[in-house]
Parts: structure tokens; sequence; C-alpha cells
């Protein structure tokens, strides 16, 4: 039996491994080269590892459907383990966040990201756990040619901070749980003036 099922989001392909939209998978590679887990079995529609993180059995996955339909690839994995929404975590890029911060939520709306869309409707609740990396880089952008354009050289360290921060985040919710999670790392980004819903 499985504790959780943690998802990161993204696009699969080469040819987006390396953009904004696909931090989510770079979470999960993250989680699973510190934890001694290969994500390599296919299973719905994703590359799935099975191990143990803080104790605790998890599933790691990457969806294989591309971003905006990851939903029924999350809802086969659920059923698959026999988990409800609440042992669900899911991490992602926000572009509605700025660059570098980073949100835990228990639940709440898809607030206009696709594949969240996708996941809420096709399992048919927003009640569980997700991570949210911001990505907004504080100037004006057009949405989808920005989530899909590779990183810059000069970037590889902040990104690499970034996803170190969210893999420990992910760990602390499988630890302490969302509630003490949150109060640890929804520290206000700078500039930031978003009020939590």
């Amino acid at each position: 039996m499985m504790d959780f099922l943690i998802v990161g989001l993204g696009n699969p392909g080469v040819e987006y491994s390396n953009t904004p939209h696909n931090l989510g998978f770079m979470v999960i590679d993250r989680l699973a080269a510190s934890n001694a887990i290969r994500v390599s079995r296919k299973e719905n529609m994703a590359f799935v590892g099975l191990g143990e993180i803080k104790q605790k059995k998890i599933a790691l996955a990457k969806p294989q459907t591309f971003m905006n339909l990851s939903g029924p690839s999350v809802k086969g994995l659920l059923e698959r383990y026999e988990l409800n929404a609440d042992r669900l975590i899911l991490v992602y890029d926000e572009l509605d966040l700025p660059w570098g911060s980073m949100k835990i939520k228990p639940k709440g709306s898809a607030a206009g990201h696709n594949g969240m869309r996708s996941v809420i409707g096709s399992i048919g609740t927003s009640d569980f756990a997700r991570v949210r990396i911001g990505i907004h880089p504080g100037r004006p952008i057009k949405g989808e040619e920005f989530v899909l354009r590779p990183f810059k050289k000069s970037q590889k360290q902040e990104v690499e901070e970034i996803v170190s921060k969210a893999a420990e985040a992910v760990e602390s919710i499988i630890a302490e749980g969302v509630e003490k999670s949150m109060t640890v790392y929804n520290r206000r980004a700078q500039g930031s003036n978003e009020e939590e819903e």
C-alpha cells in the first residue's frame, strides 16, 4: 500500500525538458535522485517510480500525456494505488507567481492553469496538496511562448536552487503535513502582491 502519490506536471520530449513548464518533472527527478528511486515504469500514461521518502511509501510520477491532458493519468494512478485525493501531492509551474517563489496549498481552484484544470476535472475534487513554483519573470511576456522557452545557461544555478527547494517542500509535506510545511515554505516573495484565496 502506498502512502502518497507525488506527481510532477510537464511535457514529454527532449525539446521541453529544460523549460519553465517542466519544473514539475525536474522536481520529480530531484526527489528520485536523492532517494534512490528509478522513475522508469510505464503505468497509466506516466513514468512511475516506487520507493520510500521520509519512511513513507511513495509513488513518483511524470505523466506523458502533455501538460494540459494530465488528468486521466493522475486519476488512473490514484485508482491503481488505491489512494484518495488527500494522498496526492501535485508539483507544477505557476505563471501567476513571481520567479523563484513557491506556494504550498492544501486545496484550491485551477487558477487558469490548464494542467491543474485537467487533474481537477478528472479526479472530481480540488482537495489535494499542491506545490506551485513561481515562474513569472516580472516583465511583460506572452505566457504560452514563455513557458516553453528553454532556460538560459545563466539561469542554471537559479533553476537548480528552485528545484531543490521545491523537492525539500515535498519531503516536508510527506513528513510534517501540509499545514506545517506551509508555515516554513510560503514566505511571500519579494515584489509579490498576490493574496492567497
